[in-house]
């Protein structure tokens, strides 16, 4: 097994990363392991610190962005502490690197009237249209992330109690459902998932129209083409109705403790970020709207 294989399985096996960090950090390492090879004539434990910048430099001028730079850096930091730590280098050369400073973007929101209009552009008139309207309302009234969403099984829902499970990596949090977002489900799980699932054993609560559990990329274009439907420019993402969850809660008087134990955030720092936007928000309204400002 070489070092990028046994740094996969320390992220998997130790530190429990998600599958997307462990693909995200895999690739990263090994795209630069390929540039020291080509460029630098070189392997991943010979590198020095000017090569890592050297590479960042090269990513730039390709066009990569500064986030993209940063996130490289992070990847290879912790590629080389696991080295170090291994025992299989005496130093690491990311020691003392550091990237440019990113620019941090807010997450995109929606407003009330377009949350609105993108829910109803599901129409309830054939079993595409029943599942992909509760799936919508079910993603706005819990702000589970897409992994979840998809991850979910007919058992995870209590349409009686009005109560969703949701578990992650191990840790179960318990999510409350409004009424609209139960009746949805309800016209799903009892009318409409049984004439589509194709296995009487199947577990997952949405199904595509094979009947197989539904997948991100299928989840994805089925975002966008209601996004197009509403006409709403925003750029729409499986996380858009996460943050606006989030954000919405906060501007009615949601703690920001209970917004991070439904959202399943481990820090209390990530969750935060949406007091920022609240204020940001506010700012703009305050600069539109006052007679002197």
């Amino acid at each position: 097994m070489d070092d990028i294989e046994r740094f996969g399985a320390y992220l998997a096996e130790e530190k429990h990363a998600s599958v997307n960090t462990i693909s995200s950090y895999l690739r990263d390492v090994t795209q630069f392991s390929e540039y020291l090879q080509s460029i630098q004539e070189c392997t991943l434990r010979q590198a020095e610190s000017e090569m890592v910048r050297s590479y960042m430099n090269w990513m730039l001028g390709r066009g990569k962005s500064a986030a993209s730079v940063t996130r490289f850096l992070a990847s290879v930091k912790s590629f080389y502490n696991f080295l170090l730590a291994d025992g299989a280098v005496s130093a690491t050369p990311t020691r003392g690197v550091t990237a440019a400073k990113v620019e941090r973007k807010y997450p995109e929101i929606l407003t009330n009237k377009e949350v609105e209009l993108f829910l109803e552009q599901p129409r309830c008139v054939d079993a595409k249209g029943f599942r992909d309207h509760a799936m919508l309302e079910l993603l706005y009234a819990t702000g589970i992330r897409v992994s979840e969403l998809i991850s979910l099984n007919v058992d995870d829902l209590n349409l009686a109690a009005g109560f969703l499970r949701c578990v992650n990596r191990g840790k179960e949090r318990i999510i409350p459902l409004y009424h609209t977002a139960v009746k949805a489900l309800v016209d799903y799980v009892k009318n409409i998932r049984p004439q589509l699932i194709a296995d009487g054993e199947e577990t997952a609560l949405f199904v595509n129209m094979n009947g197989e559990r539904m997948s991100r990329q299928g989840f994805w274009k089925i975002i966008k083409y209601y996004q197009e439907r509403a006409g709403i420019e925003k750029d729409i993402t499986p996380h858009t109705l996460r943050h606006s969850f989030a954000v919405h809660l906060l501007e009615n008087g949601a703690d920001l403790r209970s917004i991070q134990e439904m959202l399943g955030h481990a820090d209390i720092s990530s969750t935060q970020i949406y007091t920022h936007v609240v204020k940001r928000q506010l700012k703009d309204v305050y600069q539109k709207a006052h007679p002197r400002a």
